[in-house]
C-alpha cells in the first residue's frame, strides 16, 4: 500500500489531505472472516492486506473465537432495476428462556 499522507489538494476551501492507515491486524481478520469460512484462506487474505507472514496471522486468528454459525443472512435487493441496493439482515436467535416455562418454574416455587 502506498503511503500518501504528505500528498495535499488545492480546493476551493482550502488544501486538503487524506490520511491513509494500514487496518490492524484484527481488522484484517474480520475482513478476512467476512469473505471466506476457510482457516488458509482468511489466513491468505489477512496477510496479504496488512504486510505480514502467514505464521504470525495464522497465530492470531486461532486466538480468536470462531464466527458464530446459527447466525442466518438473507441478502434482499431493494429499489429501481436501473439503481438496485443490497440489504443484509442478519438473525441472532435469542439465548432467553421463553416466558411460558419461566412461569412454571415460578408458579410451582410458591
Amino acid at each position: 500500500m502506498s503511503k500518501n499522507n504528505d500528498q495535499a489538494w488545492k480546493t476551493k476551501y482550502g488544501p486538503r489531505r487524506v490520511r491513509q492507515e494500514a487496518p490492524t491486524l484484527e481488522e484484517a481478520i474480520t475482513a478476512a472472516q467476512g469473505l471466506t469460512d476457510e482457516l488458509d484462506e482468511q489466513t491468505e487474505i489477512a496477510a496479504a492486506l496488512i504486510g505480514l507472514p502467514r505464521e504470525q496471522v495464522r497465530a492470531e486468528l486461532l486466538k480468536l473465537a470462531p464466527p458464530r454459525k446459527d447466525v442466518s443472512k438473507s441478502f434482499v435487493f431493494a429499489g429501481s432495476a436501473s439503481a438496485p441496493r443490497t440489504i443484509v439482515v442478519e438473525r441472532k436467535p435469542s439465548r432467553r428462556i421463553p416466558s411460558s416455562s419461566r412461569s412454571g418454574v415460578l408458579a410451582s416455587a410458591r
